[in-house]
């Protein structure tokens, strides 16, 4: 049986279109829950070389990696006064960004003796680019924008904090 070339031609298509729909990967929409701020504890920080409190803040900490890697991200606010530390096992060089992060940021890097080595102020929401510590840090914390500078934290600052238990 010989069939004609236009209906050859057209079952390859056929057979073309349903073989690339079969492998066509379903998108999923993830929707993403905002997370409540858990108080944790209180950080205060302190005048450099003195043992001047500047301000004191309710803290979040980010415990494991999944909180480490997500911190304040798909968060809509963050409480007055607030902020989220993270307590890393070894001082290293370290990199955060604001990638899915809607709210403005200022990122804190802190070194092993808890001194305050680099401060990136109003982070832009949204943005991937790398915002690196540039030494070695151990502790990074993350306050509302422009926090840092309404309450006159500069590099060369302290910082000491209690956590509940």
């Amino acid at each position: 049986m010989k069939i004609h070339p236009t209906l050859k031609y057209c079952l390859f298509l056929v057979l073309f279109i349903i073989s690339f729909s079969a492998c066509e990967e379903k998108k999923t929409k993830v929707l993403t829950k905002e997370i409540a701020f858990t108080n944790d504890g209180r950080l205060t920080v302190y005048k450099q070389n003195t043992e001047e409190a500047i301000h004191t803040f309710t803290i979040e900490t980010a415990e494991g990696e999944y909180e480490t890697q997500t911190g304040l991200m798909y968060r809509k606010s963050l409480p007055q006064d607030s902020g989220m530390l993270f307590i890393f096992d070894n001082e290293q060089p370290r990199s955060f960004y604001m990638k899915n992060t809607e709210i403005e940021l200022d990122i804190l890097y802190i070194d092993a003796n808890k001194k305050i080595v680099k401060i990136y102020r109003k982070a832009k929401p949204m943005d991937p680019t790398s915002l690196p510590s540039g030494v070695p840090v151990k502790y990074v914390l993350e306050l509302g924008g422009a926090v840092s500078s309404s309450r006159g934290i500069v590099e060369g600052d302290r910082v000491e904090w209690d956590l509940k238990e």
